[in-house]
């Protein structure tokens, strides 16, 4: 079955960067083709970097998330731009705003969230965004970018249909991961459903989320996309093949991979 594509995995986070070869290696007698190992501060964009030079099948983006805002010093615009042009960059991110646990001021986090889609915009690059209860003021400050947002991505997303619904209004890709398939993520799994078939990535945002059925694993990797990806074929009525062909489609589409897909998908 596949070919799937885990559109957001921290594959360089302490809980696997120790066996990433036995990852790569799982992920692949899983049918996960292609991994985008996504970064949330300096320091993992520049050993994601490190990885997708290394491996053929990984990806890189390049940000400083909500949480790391605060640390942002006055250089880090420069060493981002640095990163995206590395030819194995293809997203900045992930950035955005976290309300939850506020671990940046909110005046700060909407500051870097900013700065980063603005650099986006200028070099034309796709964003990776985070949003965790913030969703009003993080529509609102891609709105004010002037980016388009069909170069961005929700990822991990877990808002309920209005919200998803605002999202796919400005034209987003949404990500959604092991938290589809949790038992009390029924509106999540409507949610699911009503994305346009050409707007939907799957992830796993690993070494976090392990979804059902394998969700006591402590340390989630690649390999369990396919979970993610059998719950959303049942919640959408199609087979997981198809699931699987189509959103594989859209990754590569998205994040400029070069277009390789099954007969009518467009």
């Amino acid at each position: 079955m596949g070919p799937f594509i885990d559109s957001h995995c921290h594959l360089t986070h302490d809980r696997l960067a120790g066996q990433v070869q036995a990852v790569l290696d799982r992920a692949a007698r899983a049918g996960v083709v292609t991994m985008i190992c996504a970064s949330s501060d300096l320091a993992e964009s520049r050993r994601s970097q490190q990885l997708a030079r290394l491996c053929d099948r990984v990806y890189f983006t390049a940000g400083l998330g909500p949480h790391e805002a605060a640390e942002a010093g006055e250089k880090y615009l420069a060493a981002l731009e640095a990163l995206a042009g590395d030819p194995r960059c293809v997203a900045l991110g992930e950035c955005g705003l976290d309300y939850h646990y506020d671990f940046s001021p909110r005046p700060v986090q909407q500051r870097v969230f900013a700065e980063q889609l603005a650099l986006a915009r200028r070099l034309g690059q796709k964003v990776v965004v985070h949003t965790r209860e913030a969703l009003a003021d993080t529509l609102a400050i891609v709105r004010d970018s002037g980016l388009d947002a069909r170069e961005v991505v929700f990822h991990s997303f877990t808002e309920p249909l209005p919200g998803a619904q605002a999202v796919l209004d400005t034209g987003a890709m949404i990500g959604l991961s092991g938290i589809v398939t949790f038992a009390r993520s029924d509106p999540l799994r409507r949610v699911a459903a009503a994305v346009p078939a050409d707007r939907l990535l799957i992830e796993t945002d690993s070494p976090y989320l392990s979804p059902e059925p394998v969700r006591e694993m402590k340390t989630n990797e690649p390999a369990n996309v396919v979970h993610v990806a059998s719950c959303l074929a049942g919640a959408r009525g199609v087979s997981c093949q198809e699931l699987a062909e189509r959103t594989t489609h859209n990754a590569r589409r998205f994040f400029d991979l070069g277009i390789s897909s099954a007969p009518g998908i467009p």
